[in-house]
Parts: C-alpha cells; sequence; structure tokens
C-alpha cells in the first residue's frame, strides 16, 4: 500500500535514479538488528545442486550489482539473492540514459553494460552479509578484454569462495559478442576454464549458467548439451531480449537495449518449456523473464521450472510482491 502510495512520485526521478535510491534503501533496512524475516510466509524449500533454497522464489542478478544491500533484499521475502553481474575490473557501463521504464507495457529497456565496481569491492561486502538465504554471484567479462574466457575462469575462481552458487552469465545483449559465447566451441572452452576456477574454493561451488530466451531451438539445444557435457548444476533461461513484441505501446519500446518485465512472459514461457523438454532431466532448469504473480510463478513450476526469478516485476509491483507470492504458493 506504501509503495503504491510512493509510486508516482518514484515514477517522476529518472529509472537509473530512483534504482539507485531504492538500493540505498535497501542497504540501510538491513541495520543491525538484520532483515524483518520473520513475517515471511512458510513455502517448501527446494533443493538444486545439492543447496537446499528456503523458498523457490528468488532475485534474479541485476537489482543489487556490487552486493550492497544482500541482505534487506533477503528480508523482502527472496529464498535467494543473485548479486552481479560483476567483472574482473571496475567499468562505468555504457552511456547514460540507459534504463527505461515503459509504463504502459509494465516492462524495463536496459543497456547498462555490466556496470560495477568489480569483483574484489563486491566480495568484501559480501563477507560482511549475514545471508539468512542463499547467496548466488553472476560473473560477466570486461567489455575490452583482450580474453573473455580468462576473465570468466578469473572472476568464478574469485567468487566462488564466498558465493553459494556462481553464475557464468552469457546472456546480456549489451557487450558487444558477449552472446556469441553461448554457441560450442567457444562455450565449451568458456565452461571447462570456470569449471576449473571453481575448485579453488574449499567446495565443490555450484555453476549455474544464464542464457539469452533469443536462442532458436538448436541453439538451446547446443547450450543443454554442453552444459551437461561441462558438469554444470543448472540452466538460467533467461535474461532479457533483444526482440520487441508488436503489442507494445510506450514509445519508449524504441530504445536499443534488453527487454524485460511483463512482455516477455510469453517468450520465456516459451523457452523454459523447450529447455525443460531438451534437458529431459539431466539440469534442473531456472525460469526469469515475466514473473509478476503468483499465477505467472505458479504457471512456470508447473512447467518444470525447479524455481523462478525475478526483478523487472518490482518497479510496477513493489516489494511486497514476493510476500504475495509466497503467501499464494
Amino acid at each position: 500500500m506504501l509503495y503504491d502510495l510512493l509510486k508516482p512520485l518514484i515514477f517522476t526521478l529518472d529509472a537509473e535514479r530512483a534504482h539507485r535510491l531504492a538500493i540505498r534503501t535497501l542497504a540501510l533496512a538491513q541495520g543491525p538488528a538484520g532483515p524483518p524475516i520473520r513475517d515471511i510466509p512458510r513455502v517448501r524449500p527446494v533443493t538444486i545442486a545439492g543447496l537446499e533454497f528456503p523458498n523457490p522464489v528468488g532475485l534474479a542478478a541485476g537489482l543489487d550489482k556490487d552486493g550492497e544491500a544482500i541482505d534487506g533484499l533477503m528480508g523482502l521475502g527472496f529464498g535467494s539473492v543473485e548479486i552481479g553481474s560483476l567483472t574482473p575490473r571496475p567499468q562505468a557501463g555504457n552511456p547514460r540514459p540507459r534504463l527505461f521504464r515503459l509504463v504502459e507495457d509494465r516492462a524495463v529497456v536496459n543497456r547498462m553494460g555490466f556496470n560495477n565496481d568489480g569483483i574484489d569491492a563486491a566480495v568484501e561486502r559480501v563477507k560482511s552479509a549475514r545471508r539468512p538465504g542463499v547467496l548466488g554471484i553472476n560473473v560477466g567479462a570486461n567489455k575490452d578484454s583482450d580474453d573473455r574466457v580468462a576473465d570468466y575462469a578469473l572472476g568464478v575462481g574469485k567468487v566462488a569462495p564466498h558465493a553459494d552458487y556462481v553464475t557464468i552469465n552469457v546472456s546480456s545483449p549489451n557487450t558487444p559478442g558477449l552472446r556469441d559465447l553461448q554457441s560450442r566451441p567457444a562455450l565449451d572452452e568458456l565452461l571447462a576454464a570456470s569449471s576449473a576456477a571453481r575448485m579453488l574454493a574449499d567446495r565443490r561451488v555450484p555453476l549455474f549458467l544464464k542464457v539469452a530466451p533469443d536462442l532458436d531451438r538448436d541453439g538451446m539445444t547446443g547450450v543443454v548439451a554442453a552444459a551437461a557435457d561441462a558438469g554444470i548444476d543448472a540452466l538460467i533461461v533467461g535474461n532479457t531480449t533483444i526482440t520487441r513484441p508488436e503489442t507494445l505501446a510506450s514509445p519508449l519500446a524504441k530504445e536499443a537495449g534488453g527487454l524485460s518485465g511483463r512482455p516477455l512472459a510469453v517468450l520465456a514461457r516459451a523457452k523454459l518449456a523447450e529447455a525443460v523438454e531438451i534437458a529431459d532431466g539431466a539440469l534442473p532448469v531456472i525460469a526469469v523473464g515475466g514473473i509478476d504473480s503468483a499465477d505467472e510463478a505458479r504457471a512456470r513450476l508447473d512447467a518444470g521450472a525447479a524455481m523462478v526469478q525475478l526483478y523487472s516485476a518490482l518497479v510496477f509491483e513493489g516489494p511486497g510482491l514476493v510476500r504475495r507470492i509466497l503467501k499464494r504458493l
């Protein structure tokens, strides 16, 4: 109710400024007493790659890139929080403006470009987090890197000792050439290097692979095969899309970047079903994209998703969305 009252004021702010305000507020909300987790509705835990997730609703990467508000976000009810994407070296990302609300469509377009403070800074924040849920750390490559495979291996090795799971993100459309790494044999080389790097932790840290919803069936088949061959523990399907449904009403839909939010739901459902069918039980599939209600979350779980992740829906539905979904589930 409070968010509904404040939303018109928040929406007068530039989208990226509002994003920063949300992160700062959640960071402050952590406080010395920790996040308010006692009143989160109880849902049956799910187990993926040997990890027990307190509930099947997770936060997708991108909201808290630098791990500034891990406990505050878990206090909203998320069973897991995925921070990042993090790159080996800090980078500013693409020029502003680069984040746009498509209010008429309940959607977002972003071309952020892996803006982050770098892995080392985030790891220091992770060390001080209480983490009442599962923490995932999402890694990527620097835009100007001469060796992106080496960037991923370095990233995995640095975060593995501090994460419950690590996500290899080759699905962002905002770093030129990054999605090329979804194809074999480049993907095989990347996954082999990343799998070797995770052994730098004192345990076998689960590795997840995040791929784009824009892959065709042959591309998804190759991704699933490469992930299974490399011992990847789960597949996250997917990320933002570079496509634009004809139903979009906002003039901002023409902005370059990845589209997320409600209009992505149809494509994301189809790609989830495709990935689940191709994987045929060989590895769990996590659903992302257009999930903004308990009904949509339930539909993805019924379609074979091991769990769901959301992000853009919080912009329009507010932070109470997580508890509402959990209550219905």
